[in-house]
């Protein structure tokens, strides 16, 4: 059954924060919550959660309403922090233990979860020894360590270098092998295409778009081309109502306005012997149809 939001609602000293929402997420994997800074995603989630209570609609867990007692979650802020001064260890028994978990289960998940995101070394270290990055994955700990059902990740990728974003990916993929419901609400939107089947885009607390994320994107027409050639083209491009994003070393990134305009070019590529190694017409990104739904 999952989470359900319905025409969820919720008013700060007289601005509306979240205008009447509604999404579900009804089976496991992740689901992307999208918007600018200020949108409502954070008050969605603290919503969600339980944290702040809404001002309106319902939102339930397994069909029973939102309470502490009814929902195992874990929650990662956007909002970074650790304790500087305290061990690592003592820190997350800590959390283990707020959690509800005793101190042997604690400590064989901390020791787990500590080998799996390689911060054995750092266990026994105060906080602030510690590099950002490494203490955001001492941070995701906390939110995992007690094995949730529903975990609610805001900005997992900020800040981690390319090695340890990619941990975070493995580590993310087997928990929804393991059946875990996962919101992620992020910036980066390429984590997003590539987590998210389905996604909520929220534009000054209203619902921007919603959906499938593949669905939406079948709805829209290409509008980019990727090309590989043998030599420099900016000539042959410019005869034409296109926008080159790219250019390095003979491959392009090219906006175009429709596919039959992109098939004129490499017919005239041909005629003139341009080697054209790859010809890819592509759907938009999720960051172009985000830039069109909130850009203004």
């Amino acid at each position: 059954m999952g989470l359900k939001i319905q025409n969820v609602s919720k008013t700060f000293v007289g601005k509306l924060a979240v205008d009447n929402i509604s999404f579900e997420v009804d089976k496991p994997g992740v689901f992307g919550l999208l918007g600018t800074n200020g949108a409502g995603k954070t008050t969605t989630i603290r919503m969600l959660l339980g944290i702040i209570k809404k001002d309106s609609g319902e939102i339930t867990w397994n069909g029973k309403k939102v309470e502490r007692k009814h929902v195992n979650f874990g929650y990662l802020p956007e909002e970074r922090g650790v304790y500087p001064k305290t061990k690592i260890y003592d820190q997350l028994m800590y959390f283990a233990k707020l959690k509800g978990m005793d101190k042997i289960n604690a400590d064989e998940a901390i020791k787990k979860w500590a080998k799996v995101l390689k911060v054995e070394e750092y266990i026994d270290m105060v906080a602030e020894k510690l590099s950002k990055g490494n203490q955001q994955k001492i941070q995701f700990m906390t939110s995992i360590i007690h094995d949730p059902e529903l975990i609610v990740l805001d900005e997992p990728f900020s800040g981690l270098d390319p090695v340890n974003s990619e941990i975070l990916k493995n580590v993310i993929i087997d928990l929804v092998s393991k059946g875990k419901y996962i919101i992620m609400s992020s910036h980066q939107m390429a984590s997003i295409e590539e987590f998210c089947k389905d996604i909520l885009i929220l534009n000054k607390g209203k619902t921007a778009l919603k959906g499938n994320l593949k669905e939406i994107k079948a709805s829209y027409k290409s509008n980019r081309l990727e090309l590989s050639v043998n030599k420099n083209i900016d000539n042959f491009i410019n005869k034409y109502n296109m926008n080159i994003e790219f250019s390095k070393n003979n491959e392009y990134s090219i906006k175009i306005n429709s596919e039959e305009e992109a098939h004129q070019l490499l017919e005239n590529l041909v005629k003139n012997d341009v080697l054209v190694n790859k010809f890819e017409i592509k759907k938009p990104t999720l960051n172009d149809i985000f830039i069109e739904k909130v850009g203004e």
